[in-house]
Protein backbone atom coordinates (compact mmCIF):
# COMPACT_ATOMS: atom_id res chain seq x y z
CA UNK A 1 0.00 0.00 0.00
CA UNK A 2 2.79 2.67 0.89
CA UNK A 3 4.29 2.20 -2.45
CA UNK A 4 1.15 3.75 -3.98
CA UNK A 5 0.97 6.83 -2.45
CA UNK A 6 1.92 10.42 -3.90
CA UNK A 7 4.79 11.99 -4.04
CA UNK A 8 6.22 14.59 -4.72
CA UNK A 9 6.81 15.24 -8.63
CA UNK A 10 10.13 17.07 -7.65
CA UNK A 11 11.95 15.45 -5.30
CA UNK A 12 10.23 12.03 -5.31
CA UNK A 13 9.78 12.78 -0.93
CA UNK A 14 6.59 11.45 0.11
CA UNK A 15 4.92 13.69 3.31
CA UNK A 16 3.40 12.67 6.23
CA UNK A 17 2.04 13.96 9.28
CA UNK A 18 1.97 12.88 13.23
CA UNK A 19 -1.14 11.62 14.68
CA UNK A 20 0.65 12.66 18.29
CA UNK A 21 -0.02 15.96 16.84
CA UNK A 22 -3.42 15.62 15.99
CA UNK A 23 -5.10 14.13 19.48
CA UNK A 24 -7.76 16.40 19.69
CA UNK A 25 -9.35 14.63 16.24
CA UNK A 26 -11.00 11.43 15.70
CA UNK A 27 -8.79 8.98 13.69
CA UNK A 28 -10.74 8.90 10.94
CA UNK A 29 -11.35 12.97 10.76
CA UNK A 30 -7.38 12.94 10.85
CA UNK A 31 -6.36 10.62 8.50
CA UNK A 32 -9.20 12.36 6.03
CA UNK A 33 -7.81 15.83 6.74
CA UNK A 34 -4.33 14.86 6.18
CA UNK A 35 -5.20 13.37 2.60
CA UNK A 36 -7.18 16.51 1.85
CA UNK A 37 -4.23 18.30 2.44
CA UNK A 38 -2.19 16.24 -0.30
CA UNK A 39 -0.45 14.46 2.27
CA UNK A 40 0.58 11.11 1.09
CA UNK A 41 1.21 9.45 4.42
CA UNK A 42 0.52 9.24 8.57
CA UNK A 43 2.90 8.91 11.47
CA UNK A 44 0.61 6.80 13.22
CA UNK A 45 1.20 6.58 16.82
CA UNK A 46 -0.30 4.06 18.78
CA UNK A 47 -2.21 5.48 21.81
CA UNK A 48 -5.50 5.25 23.81
CA UNK A 49 -7.26 8.74 21.71
CA UNK A 50 -6.57 6.77 18.38
CA UNK A 51 -5.26 2.75 17.72
CA UNK A 52 -5.56 1.95 21.20
CA UNK A 53 -2.66 -1.09 21.44
CA UNK A 54 -4.39 -2.52 24.26
CA UNK A 55 -7.78 -2.76 23.58
CA UNK A 56 -9.86 -5.83 22.92
CA UNK A 57 -11.17 -5.13 19.64
CA UNK A 58 -7.28 -4.09 17.93
CA UNK A 59 -7.28 -6.74 15.77
CA UNK A 60 -11.05 -5.43 14.04
CA UNK A 61 -10.21 -1.39 14.92
CA UNK A 62 -6.95 -2.15 12.74
CA UNK A 63 -8.66 -3.70 9.93
CA UNK A 64 -10.82 -0.51 9.88
CA UNK A 65 -7.79 1.72 9.65
CA UNK A 66 -6.29 -0.41 7.14
CA UNK A 67 -9.59 0.34 4.87
CA UNK A 68 -10.01 3.38 5.74
CA UNK A 69 -5.63 4.27 4.79
CA UNK A 70 -6.35 2.26 1.54
CA UNK A 71 -9.44 4.55 0.45
CA UNK A 72 -7.57 7.53 1.12
CA UNK A 73 -4.28 6.62 -0.24
CA UNK A 74 -2.09 7.24 2.50
CA UNK A 75 1.23 5.22 3.32
CA UNK A 76 1.99 4.71 7.06
CA UNK A 77 4.40 4.39 9.58
CA UNK A 78 3.44 2.60 12.68
CA UNK A 79 5.00 4.71 15.55
CA UNK A 80 5.38 3.95 19.29
CA UNK A 81 6.14 6.79 21.50
CA UNK A 82 3.12 7.35 23.35
CA UNK A 83 3.64 9.26 26.70
CA UNK A 84 1.35 6.83 28.72
CA UNK A 85 0.08 4.23 27.20
CA UNK A 86 1.45 1.42 29.51
CA UNK A 87 2.11 3.14 32.81
CA UNK A 88 -0.36 6.08 33.94
CA UNK A 89 1.69 7.89 36.32
CA UNK A 90 5.52 7.25 34.04
CA UNK A 91 5.86 9.31 30.86
CA UNK A 92 7.09 6.53 28.18
CA UNK A 93 7.38 3.76 31.34
CA UNK A 94 8.10 0.88 31.45
CA UNK A 95 11.26 1.39 29.28
CA UNK A 96 13.89 -1.33 27.79
CA UNK A 97 15.89 -0.10 30.26
CA UNK A 98 14.14 -0.66 33.13
CA UNK A 99 15.10 -2.46 36.09
CA UNK A 100 12.77 -4.90 36.70
CA UNK A 101 12.36 -7.50 34.05
CA UNK A 102 8.70 -7.84 33.86
CA UNK A 103 8.67 -4.37 33.13
CA UNK A 104 10.89 -4.37 30.32
CA UNK A 105 9.04 -7.23 28.58
CA UNK A 106 6.26 -4.96 28.93
CA UNK A 107 7.91 -2.65 26.41
CA UNK A 108 9.25 -5.51 24.44
CA UNK A 109 5.29 -7.19 24.34
CA UNK A 110 4.24 -3.25 23.34
CA UNK A 111 6.64 -3.28 20.16
CA UNK A 112 5.78 -6.82 18.99
CA UNK A 113 2.16 -5.99 19.22
CA UNK A 114 3.13 -2.66 17.09
CA UNK A 115 5.06 -5.10 14.53
CA UNK A 116 1.67 -7.08 13.88
CA UNK A 117 -0.13 -3.76 13.76
CA UNK A 118 2.42 -2.60 10.79
CA UNK A 119 2.44 -5.61 9.27
CA UNK A 120 -1.45 -5.80 8.93
CA UNK A 121 -1.79 -1.85 7.99
CA UNK A 122 1.06 -2.47 5.38
CA UNK A 123 3.60 -0.32 7.27
CA UNK A 124 6.91 0.84 6.16
CA UNK A 125 8.54 0.22 9.35
CA UNK A 126 7.99 0.09 13.05
CA UNK A 127 9.56 3.37 14.99
CA UNK A 128 11.05 3.33 18.70
CA UNK A 129 13.55 4.20 21.30
CA UNK A 130 15.53 3.24 24.22
CA UNK A 131 14.15 5.13 27.21
CA UNK A 132 16.55 7.32 29.58
CA UNK A 133 18.80 5.10 31.44
CA UNK A 134 17.52 4.83 34.73
CA UNK A 135 19.69 6.66 37.89
CA UNK A 136 22.26 4.55 38.94
CA UNK A 137 22.78 2.07 36.14
CA UNK A 138 25.72 1.73 34.94
CA UNK A 139 26.06 2.38 30.80
CA UNK A 140 27.42 -1.27 29.79
CA UNK A 141 24.63 -2.30 32.04
CA UNK A 142 21.76 -0.03 30.02
CA UNK A 143 22.94 -1.42 26.35
CA UNK A 144 23.20 -5.19 27.55
CA UNK A 145 19.10 -4.60 29.04
CA UNK A 146 18.51 -3.03 25.60
CA UNK A 147 19.88 -4.84 23.42
CA UNK A 148 18.34 -8.10 24.91
CA UNK A 149 15.33 -6.24 25.32
CA UNK A 150 15.42 -6.03 21.49
CA UNK A 151 16.03 -9.51 20.73
CA UNK A 152 12.48 -10.87 20.45
CA UNK A 153 11.29 -7.55 18.99
CA UNK A 154 13.62 -8.41 16.05
CA UNK A 155 12.24 -11.76 15.96
CA UNK A 156 8.95 -10.07 15.77
CA UNK A 157 10.34 -7.98 12.88
CA UNK A 158 11.72 -9.86 10.56
CA UNK A 159 8.98 -12.73 10.88
CA UNK A 160 6.53 -9.66 9.92
CA UNK A 161 8.40 -8.56 7.18
CA UNK A 162 8.70 -5.12 8.43
CA UNK A 163 11.98 -3.37 9.72
CA UNK A 164 12.22 -1.91 13.22
CA UNK A 165 13.45 1.89 12.84
CA UNK A 166 15.59 3.54 16.06
CA UNK A 167 15.06 7.26 16.67
CA UNK A 168 17.85 8.70 18.35
CA UNK A 169 16.22 10.79 20.94
CA UNK A 170 18.18 12.99 23.18
CA UNK A 171 18.07 12.48 26.83
CA UNK A 172 17.82 9.03 26.20
CA UNK A 173 20.49 6.17 26.42
CA UNK A 174 20.51 5.83 22.63
CA UNK A 175 21.12 9.40 21.55
CA UNK A 176 22.55 10.19 18.90
CA UNK A 177 23.56 8.26 15.32
CA UNK A 178 26.76 7.44 17.07
CA UNK A 179 24.57 5.62 19.29
CA UNK A 180 22.77 3.90 16.78
CA UNK A 181 26.05 2.57 15.55
CA UNK A 182 26.78 1.40 18.65
CA UNK A 183 23.59 -0.56 19.18
CA UNK A 184 24.03 -1.97 15.82
CA UNK A 185 27.55 -3.62 16.70
CA UNK A 186 26.21 -4.97 20.16
CA UNK A 187 23.68 -6.64 17.88
CA UNK A 188 26.14 -8.17 15.39
CA UNK A 189 25.45 -5.65 12.43
CA UNK A 190 21.78 -6.74 11.57
CA UNK A 191 20.49 -5.92 7.85
CA UNK A 192 19.52 -2.75 7.44
CA UNK A 193 16.75 -3.74 6.12
CA UNK A 194 15.49 -5.56 9.72
CA UNK A 195 17.03 -2.92 11.84
CA UNK A 196 17.12 0.11 10.93
CA UNK A 197 16.98 4.03 11.78
CA UNK A 198 14.67 6.72 12.57
CA UNK A 199 15.95 9.96 11.43
CA UNK A 200 14.32 12.78 13.36
CA UNK A 201 15.74 16.29 11.69
CA UNK A 202 15.61 18.80 14.38
CA UNK A 203 17.29 15.88 16.81
CA UNK A 204 19.96 16.53 14.55
CA UNK A 205 20.00 20.43 14.35
CA UNK A 206 19.90 20.16 18.80
CA UNK A 207 22.72 17.87 19.42
CA UNK A 208 24.61 15.96 16.31
CA UNK A 209 28.03 17.82 15.62
CA UNK A 210 27.04 17.59 11.55
CA UNK A 211 24.43 19.76 10.15
CA UNK A 212 21.02 17.75 9.46
CA UNK A 213 21.64 17.56 5.68
CA UNK A 214 25.38 15.96 6.51
CA UNK A 215 23.38 13.98 8.83
CA UNK A 216 20.95 12.35 5.95
CA UNK A 217 23.56 11.90 4.32
CA UNK A 218 25.82 9.62 6.62
CA UNK A 219 22.52 7.80 7.74
CA UNK A 220 21.53 6.85 4.25
CA UNK A 221 22.32 3.34 4.48
CA UNK A 222 19.91 2.78 7.31
CA UNK A 223 16.77 5.44 6.90
CA UNK A 224 13.61 3.53 7.26
CA UNK A 225 11.56 6.62 9.18
CA UNK A 226 12.51 10.38 8.88
CA UNK A 227 10.30 12.76 11.12
CA UNK A 228 10.57 16.39 10.78
CA UNK A 229 10.15 19.70 12.46
CA UNK A 230 12.07 23.17 13.31
CA UNK A 231 14.34 22.54 16.31
CA UNK A 232 16.95 24.98 17.86
CA UNK A 233 20.55 23.89 18.63
CA UNK A 234 21.03 22.66 21.86
CA UNK A 235 17.09 22.85 23.03
CA UNK A 236 15.08 19.86 22.69
CA UNK A 237 11.34 21.78 21.62
CA UNK A 238 9.63 20.68 18.71
CA UNK A 239 8.93 23.78 16.33
CA UNK A 240 6.66 24.62 13.69
CA UNK A 241 8.31 25.19 10.61
CA UNK A 242 10.27 28.62 10.60
CA UNK A 243 10.49 29.18 14.22
CA UNK A 244 13.57 27.45 14.76
CA UNK A 245 17.17 26.90 12.88
CA UNK A 246 17.11 24.53 10.29
CA UNK A 247 17.54 25.77 6.51
CA UNK A 248 15.06 23.06 5.28
CA UNK A 249 15.95 23.04 1.19
CA UNK A 250 19.41 21.42 1.75
CA UNK A 251 17.75 18.81 4.15
CA UNK A 252 15.18 17.93 1.44
CA UNK A 253 17.82 17.71 -1.14
CA UNK A 254 20.08 15.29 0.97
CA UNK A 255 16.70 13.22 1.18
CA UNK A 256 15.68 13.65 -2.39
CA UNK A 257 19.56 12.42 -3.69
CA UNK A 258 20.28 9.80 -1.39
CA UNK A 259 17.18 8.24 -2.75
CA UNK A 260 15.31 7.86 0.65
CA UNK A 261 11.35 6.81 -0.36
CA UNK A 262 9.85 5.90 3.23
CA UNK A 263 7.39 9.16 4.86
CA UNK A 264 9.20 12.39 6.09
CA UNK A 265 6.37 13.15 9.03
CA UNK A 266 5.77 16.33 10.47
CA UNK A 267 6.39 15.82 14.32
CA UNK A 268 4.47 18.59 16.77
CA UNK A 269 3.36 16.31 19.42
CA UNK A 270 3.10 19.40 22.13
CA UNK A 271 0.85 21.27 19.26
CA UNK A 272 -2.35 19.41 18.96
CA UNK A 273 -4.73 21.68 19.91
CA UNK A 274 -3.60 23.88 16.77
CA UNK A 275 -2.89 20.39 14.64
CA UNK A 276 -5.49 21.56 11.53
CA UNK A 277 -3.96 24.76 10.99
CA UNK A 278 -0.27 23.70 11.76
CA UNK A 279 -1.21 20.58 8.95
CA UNK A 280 -1.84 22.46 6.67
CA UNK A 281 0.72 25.16 6.91
CA UNK A 282 3.38 22.81 6.93
CA UNK A 283 2.55 21.04 3.82
CA UNK A 284 2.90 24.62 1.82
CA UNK A 285 6.53 24.68 4.37
CA UNK A 286 7.46 21.88 2.73
CA UNK A 287 6.23 22.71 -0.96
CA UNK A 288 7.94 26.11 -0.68
CA UNK A 289 11.20 24.49 0.82
CA UNK A 290 11.50 22.07 -2.49
CA UNK A 291 10.75 24.79 -4.45
CA UNK A 292 14.16 25.99 -3.63
CA UNK A 293 16.24 22.87 -4.33
CA UNK A 294 18.12 23.54 -7.48
CA UNK A 295 16.98 21.85 -10.19
CA UNK A 296 20.29 20.36 -11.03
CA UNK A 297 20.97 18.77 -7.61
CA UNK A 298 18.08 16.43 -8.42
CA UNK A 299 18.67 15.06 -11.62
CA UNK A 300 20.25 12.33 -10.55
CA UNK A 301 17.69 11.32 -7.97
CA UNK A 302 15.81 8.17 -8.69
CA UNK A 303 12.62 7.88 -10.27
CA UNK A 304 11.54 5.61 -8.09
CA UNK A 305 13.27 2.33 -5.76
CA UNK A 306 16.11 4.15 -3.16
CA UNK A 307 15.63 3.47 -0.06
CA UNK A 308 12.82 1.81 1.29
Amino acid sequence: MSGATPQSPRTGLRYGYGTNGLTDLRLDDALGLLADLGYSGVGLTLDHMHLDPLAPDLAARTRHVARRLERLGLGVTVETGARYVLDPRRKHGPSLLDPDPERRTERGRLLIRAVQVAADLGAHAVHCFSGITPSGTPDDLAWLRLTDALGPVLDAASRAGVPLAVEPEPGHLLSSLADFHHLRRELGDPDPGLLGLTLDIGHCQCLEPLPPADCVRAAAPWLRHVQIEDMRRGVHEHLPFGDGEIDFPPVLEALATVGYRGLTVVELPRHSHAGPDLAARSIDFLRRAEAAVPAPALAATPAEGGTP
